[in-house]
């Protein structure tokens, strides 16, 4: 059952749009003004808000205002009610996130379906793409639909980088957006004595060079194909039209885009605390679960100095680590490739709080 905020000073009011909510069985959490409102916002977590906008203690525009601030808030659909019809009121809100406005006396009709066609497009973005093209196509597909884009996506380019070819270089401009349709890269940080570290790897499915866009500044690092690999480049001025023109959309692609943020955090405090042993075991089991299809025996192929990298260690102590592993049965080494065997074993090392799956 969807649960729905009602934030409405007006007693009657109050009663009665909950009582069209509820017979259409939506659970009701009620507040009298706009401080509670935000109050019960966030300790609610409700699916759809409807606010009012004229009230005491704090007004609609005020409520919006504050749960906009708070990332456990900023996604909920929120819907203004007004008495106030001029196309004043209605741009205000509009511009300041609001999903949809209702002029008070509204029949029960509208009111049902405004909520219904809110909730309907909230979980059409809430789920998950499929990493492919065609995923990238359909997500495309839905945020023209929404936002009204017709060419957002149209005329993208793709490119074909060969193995060791530069993506973009740290301290280029971010004129696009990557989508690795196939192949791998590599995102490095480079010291000033030239020792490289791998901040990340990207493979089919994933988007990449996003934060410079999102920070309005050059890139941070450099992004090297690892094996010939086909890249969709989308135009920035698309990217930042569809976070601009939509909110919706902007929650869903940044969440799509920053989703592994806390990895990322979690993999530089193992990177400053944790020794080779563990490093490399987590390393070798990302790599397992990103890139070994079920099924396929081939294996890990990556270069010895690439792994180094993404470990962050000399290569010679890496290739040490690897025998270790070899002998006790946990790897097997064919050629370049490493094929995991045992990855319960390597979990152990890697020492995460959650299984490895």
């Amino acid at each position: 059952m969807k649960k729905i905020l009602l934030i409405e000073d007006n007693l009657a009011m109050r009663e009665n749009t909950a009582e069209m909510l509820e017979l259409a069985n939506y659970e009701v959490v009620t507040a009298e003004n706009g401080k509670v409102g935000v109050e019960k916002a966030r300790a609610e977590a409700p699916d759809l808000i409807i606010c009012d906008i004229m009230m005491p203690e704090l007004d609609g525009y005020g409520v919006l205002y504050y749960l906009s601030k708070s990332p456990e808030t900023a996604a909920i659909p929120f819907i203004f009610l007004s008495a106030k019809a001029e196309q004043s009121e209605v741009r205000k809100g509009m511009n300041m996130g609001a999903d949809d406005y209702l002029t008070k006396p509204f029949e029960e009709m509208d009111l049902l379906e405004a909520v219904e066609s809110r909730l309907r497009k909230t979980e059409s973005l809430q789920k998950e793409y499929e990493g492919s093209e065609e995923g990238l196509n359909s997500f495309l597909q839905d945020a023209r639909g929404l936002a009204a884009l017709d060419d957002l996506g149209q005329d993208k380019k793709v490119r074909t980088y060969l193995a060791k070819e530069v993506i973009f270089r740290e301290g280029d401009f971010p004129n696009y957006l990557y989508f690795m349709r196939k192949g791998k890269a590599k995102i490095i940080k480079t010291d000033h004595y030239g020792k490289e570290l791998v901040l990340q790897l990207v493979g089919e499915g994933d988007y990449f060079g996003y934060m410079a866009i999102l920070e309005g500044k050059d890139h941070h690092e450099t992004a090297i194909a690892l094996e010939n690999a086909d890249v969709v480049m989308i135009p920035r001025t698309d990217f930042l039209s569809l976070l601009e023109s939509n909110r919706d959309v902007a929650v869903r692609f940044i969440q799509l885009l920053a989703g592994n943020i806390h990895e990322q955090e979690a993999k530089l405090l193992q990177l400053a605390y944790a020794p080779v042993r563990e490093r490399s075991a987590c390393a070798l089991l990302e790599l397992h679960k990103r890139y070994v299809k079920e099924g396929n025996s081939e294996g890990i192929r990556i270069s010895r100095d690439d792994l180094a990298a993404m470990v962050g260690t000399a290569t010679e102590s890496l290739i040490r680590t690897l025998s270790d592993f070899k002998e006790d049965g946990t790897i097997a080494i064919q050629g370049r490739s490493i094929v995991i065997l045992k990855p319960e074993i390597l979990q152990k090392f890697c020492g995460r709080s959650q299984p490895y799956t």
